[in-house]
């Protein structure tokens, strides 16, 4: 299951994993110093105040590795042997940077001997305490027992979904069939039953139902979804559903009421100025340190093209309110890539992409000029990823609910780009609009932070880029 941590739906797996990894990399500094000295009286001496800050930052920077790695990524999908690679990753970034902090800040040294003991530690304690944890924590009888009320079209959604992550915390008990609407669903999952809601949520000691049906309807029950409700049972919608287990909004789902009464799809004018001091913060600090990385694209650039050709490329793209300005990129494809002037969508293996363009699209260093789009005000550092003009038409004539991602500022990184590889077709579009509804519903800081960190782990692992 999930709890909500500023408006953000956070696996409650997550956050035990996450404390119970802080507590592990927390304690291996103690235990470095502790078996290197292995003397008592001379660990004590070290382990009263000042090992506290040191193990501190030790924490807080595996933990951010980790993070950045994909380690505590909600809908991870992957084997034992790549979450090991991962966790490499994660702990070799994590000891360069502890180099880092030492170099910098003498009086966080704790010796080389306890430190590189207490970095074993962690490892080996990370790794054996992440196999136990799933292995509990999958237990059937920590998840909660779930009943989805209707077995027809509306219901078909959740039973096609197949990811484990998308269960995770779930025990679906099965779909209850009613008998306004014909049953679509395999017979094996579908619930025949005279039996009230109420005493069949009894009998089978249901947690949660999940409408997955028109409540609409004239004969819907409402007065025993009430009961239910009353006797200590959640009750949630379909809409709600995936916005805690997938974060997403389904637009297939979502109707104009909801918009209207659901929490979330509001302007708050702190929220506006506090999202644009963190843009402007955070831009100056990523030029500051991205800077000598931007100098070597544009030499890289500069070498591969003719004279003349130019370094950065600029497009019109749409932007907050259906303004329409231009972002600014390094060059990846060549000059000539859209001669007669119309819009293409980028491919796989896209043959118009130069051998320095193809580097910096995989690692994302061509987005780096949009910093400058984000202090002149055209972009945030989050958000939806804005469209062209063209583009643009097209999708909002084919998709419901588009529009409302110009609400808000577009962005170089977004829930979107973390959640969904990379789009090339009108269904992608959808789906990605999905996950940029879920953001402008949801949005903090907090959210903002999150997205960052997970676009890290996107360019380490090369994910969705063409």
């Amino acid at each position: 299951m999930a709890l909500r941590i500023f408006r953000h739906y956070v696996s409650k797996d997550i956050i035990a994993l996450m404390i119970a990894e802080g507590m592990i990399l927390f304690f291996s500094i103690y235990a470095g110093v502790s078996i290197h000295f292995w003397d008592p009286s001379a660990a004590n001496k070290i382990m009263v105040e000042p090992l506290f800050p040191r193990a501190a930052l030790f924490t807080l920077i595996m933990l951010g590795a980790m993070a950045s790695s994909g380690l505590y990524q909600t809908g991870l999908r992957e084997g034992v042997w790549r979450i090991i690679v991962r966790l490499l990753v994660s702990f070799g970034l994590g000891f360069l940077a502890m180099i880092v902090v030492f170099y910098l800040f003498p009086s966080m040294y704790i010796g080389l001997g306890p430190f590189l003991i207490g970095f074993g530690s962690a490892m080996l304690g990370v790794a054996v305490g992440r196999y136990l944890f799933f292995k509990v924590s999958d237990h059937e009888a920590l998840r909660k027992r779930t009943l989805i009320l209707g077995a027809g079209e509306d219901a078909r959604e959740i039973a096609m979904l197949r990811r484990k992550s998308d269960h995770r915390g779930l025990k679906l008990l099965g779909y209850v069939e009613l008998a306004t609407e014909p049953t679509v669903l395999d017979e094996s999952k579908v619930i025949h039953t005279d039996k009230p809601l109420p005493e069949l949520a009894r009998q089978l000691f249901v947690d949660e139902i999940i409408i997955a049906t028109d409540d609409r309807h004239p004969r819907f029950p409402v007065e025993e979804v009430v009961e239910c409700k009353m006797s200590g049972i959640e009750v949630i919608d379909r809409v709600k559903f995936y916005e805690r287990q997938i974060g997403k909004i389904n637009v297939d789902l979502l109707r104009p009421i909801d918009i209207i009464f659901l929490d979330g799809f509001s302007h708050a004018v702190l929220k506006s100025y506090s999202k644009r001091i963190f843009d402007i913060l955070f831009s100056v600090i990523m030029l500051v340190v991205m800077a000598p990385i931007m100098l070597l694209a544009a030499l890289a650039i500069l070498i591969e093209s003719r004279i003349g050709d130019p370094v950065l490329y600029r497009q019109e793209r749409v932007g907050r309110n259906g303004r329409v300005f231009e972002v600014i990129k390094f060059r990846s494809m060549g000059v000539d890539a859209e001669k007669a002037g119309q819009a293409i969508w980028a491919g796989a293996n896209d043959p118009r992409v130069t051998r320095v363009g193809a580097f910096m699209r995989k690692t994302r260093i061509d987005e780096l000029p949009q910093l400058f789009n984000v202090l002149r005000g055209d972009m945030s550092f989050v958000g939806p990823r804005p469209e062209r003009p063209q583009f643009v038409e097209e999708l909002s004539a084919q998709i419901p609910y588009f529009g409302m991602r110009h609400r808000v500022n577009p962005g170089i990184t977004g829930w979107a780009q973390v959640s969904y590889s990379y789009g090339a077709s009108v269904e992608d579009a959808k789906q990605k609009l999905q996950y940029d509804l879920y953001y402008i519903k949801n949005y903090s800081i907090f959210l903002d932070l999150t997205i960052i960190l997970q676009t890290i782990q996107v360019v380490l692992w090369g994910q969705g880029a063409r």
